[in-house]
């Protein structure tokens, strides 16, 4: 007979499980006077394409916890099509580290190529809005690799930079700048 903790146990979910996708074209009232797409407006977009994202990893009501990188590498101009991907790049207690690439594509040429990227947390709740557990994410892709080993490193440095955590007990970024770490 299973136990209750058995029955219960989180399955593993492959970071392509996690995936999410939103496309948009930049309209006259998404721009700024430069006639480019206002920055707080993408910053949207993405926020939304990460939470579709964390939600399918954990199949619960997720909250934005930070915003933890955004790359604004090139202006996106008045009607482009803009495409968001989200992808969980790690799953810890209960949060989740998401990536969210930006793609420009001419609307006459076609050409497409990536402008933007964020990397957002966020973290599973309960119906108190407490956090719940969420299940491990599986990394199978080269990218996806790099993301999760990269996601610990950040998650550590963001605990020092906020007084959770000592320096000397970050593993993984001792593991970057000693050689005998």
């Amino acid at each position: 007979m299973r136990t209750f903790a058995a029955k219960n146990k989180m399955k593993a979910r492959k970071a392509i499980e996690t995936l999410a996708i939103s496309t948009k074209v930049v309209l006259p009232n998404d721009t700024n006077t430069l006639g480019n797409l206002f920055g707080g407006q993408l910053l949207a977009w993405m926020d939304v394409i990460a939470s579709v994202s964390a939600h399918r990893h954990c199949r619960r009501v997720v909250v934005t916890a930070s915003v933890n990188n955004v790359s604004f590498n090139a202006p996106i101009p008045h009607s482009s099509i803009v495409t968001l991907e989200a992808k969980v790049s790690r799953a810890f207690n209960s949060s989740m580290e998401v990536f969210v690439d930006v793609f420009v594509e001419n609307p006459v040429t076609g050409n497409r190529f990536k402008a933007n990227e964020a990397i957002y947390t966020f973290v599973a709740v309960d119906q108190n809005g407490g956090p719940i557990q969420v299940p491990e994410i599986i990394p199978e892709t080269d990218e996806e690799k790099e993301r999760y080993n990269g996601a610990l490193r950040r998650k550590q440095l963001a605990l020092i930079l906020a007084g959770k955590m000592k320096a000397s007990e970050a593993h993984e970024l001792k593991k970057l700048f000693l050689a005998d770490a």
